[in-house]
């Protein structure tokens, strides 16, 4: 009976339920739901569509500006900065970038950045764009795989992007060469490259470059080709004379770097990426630095060397076979005991190489034998002048059979010594000391006596000649002399008016020319009387010569 009336309840309760009608949903709460969903979507398409957030670290933000400074890539926007902030050790600035979406692919390993605004520099003015709209950071994109966020913004903009076809090269060089990147790299004067990057190694006290050659010149680069640094002017004055050599205009503004295979040498093979060479402080340098075997001697001078340098050409008859390598060397070290006097000791490289020689056929020791075999036979080295004007010298290696002393093997710093002889300003000094004293042993006396007597000859024929040159003078003076070339001009027109009448077109000709004609008719005339008289002379007294002579009487009257 306890049950009925609890079951009896819950009959109630079900059908009081099903009496009520049920409560809808309100029209009223559809549009903040629209809401809230059309905003959760604009969250969503908002957080999709924004790009990766990237870090830029650069030693100052000069010119960058949060919110304002833009990211550009080919001067297309791919970001924006978002916030500036200096590092947590003060050092450096972080800057905190918000990219493009779809920007991954530009985002590697190889990718640069660096802030573009006005430049002034030896290539000329640029970033005046960003006079009035304000500096922005250029992106380079690089090669790699994807997905970097972390990059540093070089102060400089990069010479070429890293997938640039071309040639990329380490040079090395000690101290002395003030390179900076951007500099040209020029070959024969043409600018094909520029240098990337210099750093100083402290630690091996000696420089690094980088430098990149574009294409297709990177052909140009072997493993025989010599760098070194062009300096705009090279003067050189040396043995060999005066040598002036000028590079382009921005090389002689800046300087920069240049490169070329010695004819020495062959053009050699290509080479690779991040090859490394030397990098010379001038062409001679890197000439010189080809030939890399070399015999080495000490000269032992007990001349002056002044005027000898380091680099100054070892010749043999005008052929160079070398280079003097040190002036002095080992100026400390001991003697040799076959050595009287002191001497000074020259280093100096004897390079079979120049001479054509591949180092495949080159044997040293066979050279030194060589040399060692010669220098019995008078072969010897001394030094001589190569340019009077810079008094630049020498070293001349030839033989002098005749005038060698017998040799003496030597060596010094456990160095072979080369035999040397005096010759150039030496041996004319030595030529005129004994001229010198063949002078002392002449008899002065009677040479100066005799001398005297010339000059007081010579003293007294110089008065007669000042006493006749005061003759003449008086002469030419004397008003009748003066007044001689008028007499004589006037003796000629009247010769020449004498000789103008006895022309034949004048009077006096024809008179003449007729007297002449009547002389020769006379003297016709008188050849008759002539002969009369030289056959009987009394015909000129006696009418005929058959007459008897008449006899002469007495007169009358007497």
């Amino acid at each position: 009976m306890s049950d009925t009336p609890r079951d009896d309840g819950a009959t109630r309760d079900m059908h009081r339920a099903r009496a009520t009608p049920q409560r809808r949903l309100s029209p009223i709460w559809i549009v903040p739901i629209v809401a809230i969903l059309i905003g959760l979507w604009l969250v969503y398409d908002n957080y999709r569509s924004r790009g990766p957030l990237i870090t830029l670290t650069m030693s100052n933000a000069e010119g960058i500006e949060a919110g304002s400074t833009l990211i550009k890539t080919r001067n297309v926007e791919v970001g924006r900065v978002e916030r500036v902030q200096l590092s947590e050790d003060l050092s450096h600035t972080v800057i905190t970038a918000r990219m493009a979406p779809n920007s991954d692919a530009m985002l590697t390993e190889g990718s640069r950045f660096w802030v573009v605004k006005p430049r002034i520099g030896r290539e000329g003015i640029s970033g005046l764009g960003t006079v009035l709209s304000g500096a922005f950071i250029q992106l380079q994109p690089g090669s790699g795989e994807p997905g970097q966020r972390e990059f540093q913004v070089s102060d400089q903009p990069p010479v070429a992007s890293a997938d640039a076809p071309g040639l990329r090269i380490n040079l090395i060089s000690q101290l002395g060469n003030s390179l900076r990147p951007g500099d040209p790299v020029t070959y024969q004067g043409y600018t094909v490259g520029r240098v990337e990057e210099v750093d100083f190694d402290a630690d091996m006290r000696r420089m690094h470059q980088r430098i990149f050659i574009e294409s297709p010149y990177d052909r140009l680069v072997t493993d025989s080709t010599r760098f070194w640094s062009a300096s705009g002017i090279d003067l050189r004055l040396d043995a060999d004379g005066i040598r002036i050599n000028v590079e382009s205009l921005e090389a002689l503004l800046g300087g920069g770097v240049t490169f070329g295979v010695p004819e020495d040498l062959p053009r050699g093979r290509p080479v690779e990426n991040d090859a490394t060479f030397n990098l010379y402080a001038d062409e001679e340098s890197a000439r010189q630095g080809t030939f890399n075997r070399y015999l080495e001697y000490v000269l032992l001078v007990e001349d002056s060397v002044r005027g000898l340098s380091r680099g100054a050409p070892v010749e043999f008859r005008g052929v160079r076979i070398g280079t003097v390598a040190a002036v002095p060397w080992q100026f400390t070290a001991e003697q040799p005991g076959t050595r009287n006097g002191f001497a000074i000791p020259v280093l100096i490289r004897i390079e079979p190489q120049r001479l054509g020689i591949e180092n495949q056929q080159l044997d040293l020791e066979e050279w030194d034998e060589r040399f060692k075999r010669l220098f019995g036979t008078g072969l010897r080295a001394s030094l001589k002048s190569g340019n009077l004007l810079t008094g630049a010298m020498f070293v001349d290696i030839n033989f002098y059979r005749d005038e060698a002393e017998q040799y003496v093997a030597e060596t010094f710093s456990e160095r072979t010594v080369f035999p040397t002889t005096s010759a150039g300003f030496a041996q004319i000094e030595a030529q005129v000391t004994a001229l010198l004293d063949k002078l002392n042993t002449l008899e002065v006396e009677p040479l100066l006596a005799g001398l005297e007597r010339n000059l007081n000859a010579s003293e007294a024929m110089l008065d007669e000649i000042r006493g006749l040159t005061s003759s003449l003078q008086g002469m030419l003076d004397d008003p009748g002399t003066r007044s001689l070339p008028g007499n004589l001009n006037a003796s000629l027109e009247a010769l020449r008016e004498t000789l103008e009448g006895l022309s034949p077109d004048s009077s006096a000709y024809r008179e003449l020319t007729a007297t002449a004609e009547r002389l020769e008719r006379l003297m016709r005339d008188l050849q008759p009387v002539t002969r009369t008289l030289n056959e009987n002379p009394r015909a000129l007294l006696f009418d005929s010569l058959d007459a008897v002579d008449p006899v002469p009487r007495a007169p009358r009257g007497n």
